[in-house]
Order: C-alpha cells, then sequence, then structure tokens
C-alpha cells in the first residue's frame, strides 16, 4: 500500500469523520435531554468536543486496522454510546422514536451540509481538489452513517426505533435481541447481506433526495 496515498486519503477523511460522529452523538444527547433524560448532558455529552464522543478502539484502531487488512475496501468503527434512560423520558417509548433518529438525522444534515459546501466552492471558481474530495468525503461519510444506523435491529438507531413504533408486546419480544445485534450485524456485513440489501439501495435513495435538494442550489451556482 502507497504510503502518501494513506497518508492523503487520512488527511481527506479526518475532518468529515470526526464531524460525523461528533454531531451524531451529540444529536443523540441533546435529543434526550430535550424530551426529559439528563444522563449525557450531566456526562458532558451534549456537546461537539470529540474527545468525549471518541472511542479509542472503535473510532481509530478499529477503522485503521480495518484499512491496512483490507487495503481499504472495508471499514467499520463506532463511537461511545450515549447513554439514555428511556423510562426517564416523559414519553418513554414515543419519544425514544425521536432520541433515536435525532443521530442519523444530524448525519443527513450534514451531508446537506458538505454537499452546500462544494457547491460554493465550485461557485467562486476554487481550483484546489483538496476541499473538493473533503466535501464528497464528508456527504458520504454522512450518507453512509445515516443509512447504516438506520438499519432495524437494535443497538442500531433503526432497532430503537423499531422498538419505540412496534406494539409492547412484540416491542418487548424485539428489544430481546439487543445483547446479540452488534455480532448478528458484523455477521451481516461480512456475509455482505448488509451491503447488498441495505446500504446500497438506501445509499443510492438518500444520494438522490440529497441531490433533489441541493437542485436549487446547484442551479444557481452552475
Amino acid at each position: 500500500m502507497d504510503f502518501s496515498q494513506l497518508i492523503q486519503t487520512i488527511a481527506v477523511y479526518a475532518l468529515p469523520v470526526l464531524f460525523a460522529i461528533t454531531v451524531h452523538e451529540a444529536a443523540h444527547a441533546y435529543a434526550a435531554r430535550y424530551f426529559g433524560d439528563d444522563t449525557a448532558w450531566k456526562m458532558g455529552r451534549v456537546t461537539l468536543n470529540p474527545a468525549r464522543h471518541i472511542d479509542p478502539i472503535g473510532t481509530i484502531a478499529m477503522p485503521l486496522l480495518l484499512y491496512f487488512a483490507t487495503a481499504g475496501t472495508f471499514l467499520f468503527g463506532y463511537a461511545k454510546p450515549v447513554p439514555v434512560r428511556f423510562g426517564n423520558l416523559r414519553h418513554p417509548k414515543r419519544d425514544m422514536v425521536w432520541v433515536a433518529l435525532a443521530g442519523p438525522g444530524a448525519n443527513l444534515v450534514m451531508a446537506l451540509m458538505w454537499g452546500t459546501l462544494f457547491l460554493l466552492l465550485k461557485g467562486v471558481g476554487l481550483e484546489e481538489v483538496f476541499f473538493y474530495a473533503m466535501c464528497k468525503a464528508g456527504i458520504s461519510m454522512n450518507v453512509g452513517l445515516f443509512v447504516f444506523n438506520l438499519f432495524p435491529l437494535p443497538p442500531l438507531d433503526g432497532g430503537r426505533i423499531m422498538v419505540g413504533l412496534l406494539p409492547m408486546r412484540q416491542a418487548m419480544a424485539f428489544s430481546r435481541v439487543e445483547p446479540y445485534g452488534f455480532f448478528i450485524v458484523i455477521a451481516l456485513i461480512f456475509l455482505q447481506v448488509l451491503d447488498t440489501f441495505w446500504m446500497r439501495p438506501l445509499t443510492a435513495l438518500t444520494r438522490m433526495l440529497v441531490n433533489l435538494l441541493l437542485t436549487p442550489l446547484s442551479l444557481l451556482v452552475s
């Protein structure tokens, strides 16, 4: 593997990854406090300080090891989960849906922000390719996190949304999957089931949505 290419890739992705993870987790923490649970707030997680959300293993070591091991074809990582005591929420079953949606929602907004920045740079005629590459990385990272985290399996956000939407009996049964959810997701990733039947189609749809929402600005700067 070309070392200079590795450094360039890290430089392009470092800021988008930090923002994507930090704002995602901070959004969960803020939503939890808004709906009545201040557990994360008391722990200092309602913040844009990346140090509060980064997990040394999941955010740094694991992605780097996978990058080297797979020549950059497979990346996976995670941040420190935001602690939420759902019983503290004013309407636990309903509010947990909004708390879970806050993280992916923040990623979708950030994808739009990176896309806006890309178009604005294009509009002013900037020729530095590094910044365009960073904007594209920001869009890709946030779209990827948006789609991945909506996969309907606990402990992912999509799983918690399902628990909040299902009738109580089915929700309780479904929530029992959570202790095994992480291992199921890893297995689905390695079997390429998650990529084929979830990530690819939903990523394409999300990119279409982002492009559609950015169309007015794109027409203005073209």
